[in-house]
C-alpha cells in the first residue's frame, strides 16, 4: 500500500486530505504541531479506513524539525508517493505594524518549508518515476495582500516551474489555489471575516476533491469555485494598478476586528 504525508493534517483542508487519502487507500504520514490532536486524528483514521498512520509532531518553522520531516520524504524505506504540502498561517496585522519574527516564522512556513520538503520528496519519486505533490497555495497568490500573498505567490510559481520540469515523467505536481474556506485559519489569524457573503465561502471537502481530480489529471492550478475563478482572471490578467487596490482592500477589512 503506497503511502502519503500531509501537513497541517489536524484541521481545515489538511484534515480533509487525510480523509480523502485513506479512502484511496493511502496509509498516511500526519505531521502537525499539536502532537495530542495528531494522535486523535491518526486513532480515528486507523478505525475508520483500515489503513496505517504515523504521526510527526513537527513546527515547520523550526530548521531541526523541519529537516526530521525532510528525512522521512527522502527515506527509501515505505517511500513517501504523495506529498500534500498544507501547513500554513496568515498574520492579521499591516507589515508596517507587525513584528519582524511573525514575518520571518510566515516565510519559513509558507514558502522555506514546502519547498525543502518537495526537495526532499523528488529524491524518491525521481527514482521511482510517480508521485504526487500538492501544493496548497491560495488565491491570495494573485494578488498584492502583504507578505502572505508574496509567499503564496513563491509557492505557485515554483509549483509551475517544476510541473514544466517534470513534464516528461510519471510525477504530478499541482498548486491549489482556493479562496476562503470554512476552516480554523481566519479564527487562528484573529481576522475579521463575519462581512463576507455566504456564497464566497468554500467547502474543504469539496476544496479537496477538485484539487485531487486536478492533480491526477495533471493540471497545474487548480481554482475551485466559479467566483474564485472569476476573480482570479482579473487579478491574473487585469490592471496592475487595479490589483494593488484589490490587495489592499482585502487585508483592510480582515484587520478591523
Amino acid at each position: 500500500m503506497a503511502t502519503a504525508l500531509v501537513t497541517g493534517a489536524t484541521a481545515g483542508i489538511g484534515e480533509s486530505f487525510t480523509r480523502l487519502l485513506a479512502q484511496e487507500g493511502y496509509d498516511l504520514v500526519l505531521v502537525a504541531r499539536d502532537s495530542a490532536r495528531l494522535q486523535e486524528r491518526a486513532k480515528s483514521l486507523e478505525a475508520k479506513y483500515q489503513i496505517r498512520t504515523e504521526v510527526l509532531s513537527a513546527d515547520l518553522a523550526d530548521a531541526n524539525q523541519l529537516a526530521l520531516v525532510a528525512a522521512r520524504l527522502s527515506s527509501p524505506i515505505d517511500p513517501i508517493e504523495v506529498l500534500i504540502n498544507n501547513a500554513g498561517f496568515g498574520i492579521k496585522d499591516s507589515f508596517l505594524k507587525s513584528k519582524i519574527e511573525d514575518e520571518i516564522q510566515l516565510i519559513d512556513v509558507l514558502a522555506k518549508a514546502p519547498m525543502q520538503l518537495m526537495h526532499a520528496a523528488l529524491t524518491q519519486m525521481l527514482e521511482r518515476n510517480s508521485g504526487v505533490i500538492i501544493n496548497v497555495s491560495s488565491v491570495a497568490s494573485f494578488i498584492a495582500g502583504g507578505t502572505y500573498s508574496a509567499a503564496k505567490s513563491y509557492l505557485t510559481v515554483h509549483t509551475e516551474s517544476l510541473h514544466t520540469e517534470l513534464a516528461k515523467t510519471n510525477i504530478k505536481i499541482s498548486a491549489l489555489c482556493p479562496g476562503f474556506t470554512r476552516t480554523e485559519f481566519h479564527q487562528r489569524g484573529k481576522m475579521k471575516m463575519t462581512g463576507l457573503p455566504n456564497f464566497m465561502w468554500l467547502d474543504a471537502d469539496r476544496v479537496v476533491r477538485d484539487s485531487w481530480r486536478a492533480a491526477q489529471a495533471r493540471r497545474v492550478i487548480c481554482i475551485p469555485g466559479w467566483q474564485y475563478k472569476i476573480l482570479a482572471t482579473i487579478a491574473r490578467f487585469g490592471p496592475r494598478p487595479l490589483v494593488r487596490r484589490l490587495g489592499i482592500k482585502v487585508r483592510s477589512k480582515q484587520r478591523n476586528k
